[in-house]
């Protein structure tokens, strides 16, 4: 099987579920994606009904073409949605894959759900799909996902400029960041030891 294939698939503990997204969920989503908190730095702008459900739509278009695996999230304390994450570029033959456009609801930030996914999808990165690098990326601006980033053991490796257009006109620096195989072993370990460490997710 393709990474796309193996990627597309139902991972949790006791903290949080992921499962492939299905346009049953749109919903659940919709309910909490009106808080324009959200889309402060992601490469998407989701003012109104209209513009989430263009975006919904896009989503599972790139998930169900393969394009990227992307996950609904439920928080188990609450049983509730909380939003969205995904496997994306995925280079197979390189073994190298992202993880990003990650959005959460606002009753769901530092509350550690964002961690915990973290945690799943590059333990099921490394040790599922067999990839040798995980990488993230941020908008220069966004100081909390990077200092998120860096407290999980992730590198900090430079930015690209002038990386891409982001709703208003502004081009966003993209700043990357990476765990390599060698250095998982200890970021699996802080994560699950550091329940107070937050990350917040932002798109790819």
């Amino acid at each position: 099987m393709s990474w796309s294939d193996i990627a597309a698939t139902t991972l949790e503990n006791e903290h949080v579920l992921l499962r492939p997204i299905t346009p049953a969920d749109r919903e659940s989503l919709h309910a909490i994606a009106m808080d324009p908190d959200i889309w402060r730095y992601f490469v998407s702008l989701v003012q109104t009904d209209d513009d989430f459900h263009a975006f919904f739509d896009a989503t599972l278009a790139d998930h169900e073409a393969g394009r990227r695996a992307v996950y609904h999230i439920t928080d188990k304390r609450s049983g509730r949605a909380a939003g969205s994450m995904s496997f994306g570029n995925m280079a197979e033959a390189d073994r190298r894959i992202e993880i990003g456009w990650s959005w959460l609801g606002r009753d769901f930030r530092g509350q550690g759900v964002n961690r915990w996914v973290k945690y799943l999808l590059m333990e099921h990165a490394f040790e599922t799909m067999g990839a040798e690098r995980v990488e993230f990326k941020t908008d220069r601006l966004n100081e909390q996902a990077r200092h998120g980033l860096r407290n999980i053991g992730a590198v900090e490796e430079g930015t690209l400029r002038s990386f891409n257009p982001m709703p208003g006109g502004r081009r966003r620096d993209a700043v990357f960041y990476s765990v390599l195989r060698a250095e998982w072993p200890a970021v699996k370990q802080q994560l699950a030891t550091q329940p107070k460490v937050r990350l917040v997710g932002t798109p790819g």
